[in-house]
C-alpha cells in the first residue's frame, strides 16, 4: 500500500485522547511520575543517564553508540554529506573518470579496521553533564540596563560559563536557552573528532521511494549507516552504549526516543505564530522552491553533476516539504483558533491574579518586536544568514575574517561562535580537507547573487559593491576561480596569521567577506538588541505565568539539544482504513513489483540478486507516537530495558504539524526495526561482521 504526499489530506483532529504522550523532555527532568502512572515504568535516574551517555549528536542529526568498540549508528541521510565528501576526496586521486567511486549511490562496507575511512572535519558530541546556570545568566543583567546593555551582559556571562566548562580540545561547554529565555542550562559535551565510516547501504534503499514517499507511510527504508569513533588511533572504548534487541517491537509496546529535536514553536504566542504564517514561512518556501529547481536542473546535466548535488537536493526537497506542510498547519483556522483560546485562557488567568500583574504586558512586547523582526529579516537572511552568498568558500571566508577581528577582543565581548569555548570546533571544521566542486559552487553562488539583486534591487549600494559591475554569474565565476580557500592549508594559514594575514590577503572571497561585514554586523546587532533581548525577556515572563497557572511539569521547545520522548508502538486510521504499525521485507518487494521496478520504486541490483537469502517476513519499518521533529533523524528507539528496537528516520505527513501542536490521532514517528538491520547486513551485503558487532555489542 503506497500513498503519495500530494494525495494525502492533512487531517488534524484535536479531540486528542486523554494524556497523549506529548513532550520533548529534558534528561535532567524526565516525566517520571507520568511514566509511572500511565505505563508502570519506574526506572531510576541511572537508566536515563545511561541512555543519555549512549546518545550522540551529529552535525545535522542524532545517533548512538551501539558497541563497546565505538560503533555509532545513525541514518543514512544524516551521514550522507560525509559519505559524499569521502567520495569526492577519493575521486581526486583517480585519473580515469570511469574508475570514480560514488559511495552514496553504490554503498560502502569496510571489512577491516584499516578500510574504515576517516571523515575529515566531522565532530560528534556526547552530553556528559547538565547544570542549571539560570541565576548566573539572569543575574548578569541589572534591571536598569538598556536592552543592548542587558544583551551584552548576558552574552559575557554565557561566554564565561562556557569557557569554564571547556577543557582543551576534549570537552566543549554550551549554554542552552530554554523556555525562550526563562531558563539557561550549561551542557557539557565530550567531543569525538576522529570519526570513520564503517558501512552505508545504497541511497536508493536508504531513501526507497524517493521524493514521493518522503513523509509517507507505510515505508520500506533501510535508512541507516555506521561510523566508528577512534581515540589515539584506536577504536574508542565506549563505557556507555546501547545493547541490541533481537525481538524488535510488538504493537502497543512502550518505547523511548533519545535524540536532538531541532526546533519547535509550541510555546510561541499567537503574534509570533502569525509572523511565521505571514512572513517567515512564505519567504522560506520561496527560497527553497528556487533552490530545488536549481539543484534539479544541475543534476540533470550528467551523472557526475547528480552526484555532486545529491546531498544538497535531498536536504532542500526535504525542508521544502516540511515548510510547506508547516505553513499549511499555520493557515489552518482550527490550529490558530486553538492557540488563541489557549493564550486567552492564560492571559485571563494572569489578569485575575494580583501577584502576576507585572507579567501581563509580556504578550504586547512579543507582538511589538515582531515589527522589528519583519523590518530586518530580509536583509539579515541575505547578508548574515548567507542566502545571498550560497557557497562553502564564502562561509570559510566569513569565519576567517571575523575570527581575525573577534579573537583580538576579550572573550566576553566576542560574537557568539567565536568564544574560547567554540574555537576548537571552529578550527576543526575550518581545517577539514574536502573536495570543492567549483562548477557546483559557481552555480550556487551565481544563483544566490541573482537572488540578492532581486531582493534588494540593482541600485542598492551594497549590491553594486558585491557585483563590482559584473553580472551575478560572471561575478560568481571570478570569485570561485580566483579564490584559494578550497585549500585547507591556506585556510589554516590565514586563520593562524590573524588580522595581519587577513588584511594582507588579496583573495577575492576574503575581500568580499570584508566588504559586506559592516552591513551584516549592523543588521545582526539591530535584531539582537531590539528583537532578541526584549523578546527573550517577554517570554521569560510568559513562562513564569505558565508555571504559576499551569504548574511546572512541562517541557521546553526543541533547541537541537538532547531530549527524551516516549509513546506506544501503534498504527492508526486513515480514510477509515487501519494502517498497520509495521511493514516487512515482503512488502518492499511487493511494492517494487507493483511499480515494475521503475524509479523511484526500483530496487538496487544486490537486493534483487540476494532476495532468496532474505527472510521476507522480517519486520522492516514501524511507527510509534513518540514526539519527534527534524533533528531527531538518527535517534535510537529503545524499549523498557534500554535496548535498541529501532532507528528513527522520519515522521508521517500528519506529524508535520508537531512544530506547533502535538496530536497522536494520526501523527507518527517512523523507524527502522532493529530486526531488519542485521538481517539485511548479513543477507544482502555480506556484512556479517557489522551485524555481529551491533547484535553482540563487541567487534570480533
Amino acid at each position: 500500500m503506497r500513498r503519495f504526499l500530494w494525495l494525502v489530506p492533512l487531517v488534524l483532529v484535536f479531540a486528542v485522547a486523554a494524556q497523549a504522550d506529548e513532550g520533548m523532555w529534558l534528561f535532567s527532568d524526565p516525566p517520571k511520575d507520568m511514566l509511572k502512572k500511565k505505563y508502570n515504568f519506574d526506572e531510576p535516574q541511572s537508566w536515563y543517564d545511561h541512555v543519555r551517555m549512549s546518545s550522540v549528536r551529529f552535525p545535522s542529526g542524532s545517533g548512538s553508540f551501539v558497541s563497546a568498540d565505538g560503533l555509532v549508528m545513525t541514518n543514512h541521510h544524516v551521514g550522507v554529506s560525509a559519505i559524499q565528501r569521502l567520495s569526492g576526496l577519493a575521486n581526486l586521486k583517480i585519473k580515469n573518470p570511469k574508475d570514480r567511486v560514488d559511495y552514496v549511490r553504490d554503498g560502502f562496507h569496510a571489512k577491516t579496521l584499516a578500510e574504515e575511512l576517516q571523515v575529515s572535519g566531522m565532530e560528534l558530541l556526547t552530553l556528559v553533564d547538565i547544570t542549571d546556570v539560570t541565576a548566573r545568566v539572569k543575574g548578569a543583567a541589572a534591571k536598569e540596563m538598556k536592552p543592548e546593555e542587558a544583551f551584552a551582559a548576558k552574552r559575557a556571562e554565557i561566554a564565561k560559563i562556557s569557557a569554564e566548562a571547556t577543557k582543551g580540545k576534549e570537552y566543549r561547554g554550551d549554554v542552552v536557552t530554554l523556555y525562550q529565555g526563562n531558563k539557561y542550562h550549561l551542557y557539557k559535551y565530550k567531543r569525538h573528532t576522529d570519526v570513520r565510516l564503517v558501512f552505508a547501504p545504497e541511497q536508493q534503499i536508504a531513501f526507497y521511494g524517493g521524493d514521493p514517499a518522503n513523509f509517507a507511510y507505510p515505508r520500506y527504508d533501510l535508512d541507516c549507516c555506521f561510523f566508528r569513533v577512534y581515540e589515539n588511533g584506536k577504536p574508542a572504548q565506549a563505557k556507555h552504549y546501547l545493547t541490541w534487541s533481537k525481538d524488535g517491537v510488538s504493537e502497543n509496546d512502550l518505547v523511548f526516543v533519545s535524540g536532538h529535536p531541532g526546533h519547535t514553536d509550541r510555546l510561541n504566542t499567537v503574534a509570533d505564530l502569525e509572523y511565521n504564517r505571514d512572513i517567515r514561512y512564505p519567504a522560506m518556501l520561496q527560497r527553497l522552491n528556487r533552490l530545488e529547481v536549481l539543484y534539479t536542473i544541475y543534476s540533470m546535466i550528467s551523472a557526475d553533476h547528480e552526484r555532486k548535488a545529491k546531498d544538497a537536493l535531498f536536504s532542500v526537497a526535504n525542508s521544502r516539504k516540511a515548510i510547506y506542510w508547516g505553513l499549511s498547519g499555520l493557515q489552518d483556522a482550527s490550529i490558530m483558533n486553538k492557540k488563541k483560546a489557549q493564550e486567552k485562557a492564560l492571559r485571563d488567568a494572569v489578569a485575575k491574579n494580583a501577584d502576576l500583574k507585572d507579567l501581563g504586558p509580556a504578550w504586547k512586547t512579543v507582538e511589538a518586536v515582531q515589527k522589528v523582526r519583519a523590518a530586518n529579516a530580509k536583509r539579515f537572511n541575505l547578508l548574515e544568514g548567507g542566502q545571498g552568498f550560497n557557497t562553502t568558500l564564502f562561509a570559510y571566508a566569513r569565519t576567517i575574517v571575523r575570527a581575525a577581528d573577534e579573537l583580538a577582543k576579550p572573550d566576553a565581548e566576542r560574537l557568539t561562535g567565536f568564544n574560547d569555548s567554540a574555537i576548537p570546533t571552529l578550527k576543526f571544521g575550518l581545517e577539514a580537507k574536502r573536495a570543492i566542486d567549483k562548477d557546483f559552487e559557481i552555480t550556487k553562488l551565481g544563483d544566490s547573487l541573482g537572488f540578492l539583486v532581486e531582493q534588494l534591487g540593482a541600485k542598492d549600494a551594497l549590491v553594486q559593491k558585491v557585483l563590482a559591475g559584473k553580472s551575478p554569474n560572471v561575478r560568481a565565476f571570478d570569485l570561485i576561480n580566483g579564490s584559494k580557500l578550497h585549500d585547507a592549508d591556506y585556510r589554516k594559514e590565514l586563520f593562524e596569521g590573524g588580522k595581519k594575514a587577513v588584511d594582507a590577503s588579496k583573495d577575492p572571497m576574503i575581500l568580499l567577506a570584508k566588504a559586506i561585514d559592516a552591513d551584516a554586523r549592523k543588521v545582526r546587532k539591530e535584531l539582537e538588541t531590539k528583537y532578541q533581548e526584549p523578546n527573550e525577556g517577554a517570554y521569560d515572563k510568559i513562562a513564569q505565568a505558565k508555571f504559576a497557572i499551569e504548574g511546572a511539569g512541562t517541557y521546553p521547545d526543541a533547541t537541537f539539544t538532547l531530549r527524551l520522548a516516549y509513546g506506544p508502538v501503534k498504527g492508526y486510521l486513515e480514510d477509515n482504513k487501519k494502517i498497520p504499525f509495521q511493514t516487512t521485507f515482503e512488502g518492499l518487494y511487493a511494492t517494487a513489483e507493483q511499480d515494475k521496478n521503475r524509479p523511484p520504486f526500483d530496487l538496487p541490483k544486490r537486493w534483487i540478486d540476494n532476495k532468496a537469502k532474505l527472510n521476507l517476513k522480517t519486520p522492516f519499518n514501524f511507527v510509534c507516537t513518540a514526539d519527534i521533529i527534524g533533528g531527531n533523524s538518527g535517534s535510537p528507539v529503545v524499549n523498557r530495558k534500554g535496548e535498541v528496537v529501532g532507528l528513527i528516520f522520519d515522521g508521517n505527513i500528519q506529524s508535520l504539524v508537531w512544530d506547533f501542536v502535538y496530536t497522536d490521532v494520526q501523527g507518527r514517528a517512523v523507524a527502522v526495526n532493529s530486526q531488519a538491520i542485521p538481517e539485511a547486513l548479513r543477507a544482502i551485503y555480506d556484512a556479517g561482521d557489522v551485524a555481529d558487532e551491533v547484535v553482540n555489542g563487541r567487534r570480533k
